[in-house]
């Protein structure tokens, strides 16, 4: 389940319609996939594409993406730090970044122009775009674990342009839940330090 937090206003969204709701301004797309039954934690790259044939085809329709692919990330993942520090830098894409988690989570920081930071943490069945141009990172939650469904319009897939300005070392990279947090902790309302 999806959780938004913005710091700025001291605010939490949790339900799937707050969450839209606060996301359309900002061209920002979210929705819910099913992820019951359809996979196994096996489940291989291919298994996983074939599995949401319906949903990807429908996307690529509606944004013109020309070739999805499956991104595993774990902590056995070779060069996983490296491939986190340009993860979590603010950057912007050319294009939309489409992601559909079936596996794991992480938190999407997005930096809009018309409005304050704000954190989208995803978790297997959330599918977002970050729409091209728009100023944002990304950080894995702490077991450091994602499987993602990926779409892209070039088929050269993902390319960062990293701002100069970035805001990104002012925010924690933090995930909500009993998942992530000790019952015994308290659940922070504002990621900023």
């Amino acid at each position: 389940m999806a959780v938004i937090t913005i710091p700025a206003e001291d605010r939490r969204l949790q339900s799937d319609d707050e969450i839209r709701s606060f996301l359309q301004p900002f061209g920002i797309w979210f929705e819910r996939w099913d992820v019951t039954g359809r996979i196994t934690p096996e489940s291989s790259n291919e298994q996983i594409l074939s599995a949401y044939k319906p949903e990807i085809d429908t996307l690529k329709e509606r944004g013109g993406y020309a070739t999805a692919d499956v991104i595993n990330v774990n902590p056995d993942t070779p060069g996983l730090d490296a491939m986190l520090a340009r993860f979590s830098k603010e950057h912007t894409h050319s294009e939309d970044e489409i992601r559909f988690t079936v596996e794991g989570g992480g938190v999407f920081h997005i930096h809009p122009e018309n409005g304050p930071v704000f954190a989208v943490q995803v978790e297997a069945g959330d599918m977002i775009n970050v729409p091209a141009g728009t100023r944002h990172w990304f950080d894995l939650c702490n077991d450091r674990r994602i499987r993602c469904i990926r779409l892209f319009l070039d088929q050269a897939g993902w390319a960062p342009h990293y701002v100069d300005d970035g805001v990104h070392e002012g925010y924690q990279p933090l995930c909500w839940g009993p998942r992530y947090t000790a019952p015994s902790e308290r659940i922070p309302t504002a990621v900023k330090h």
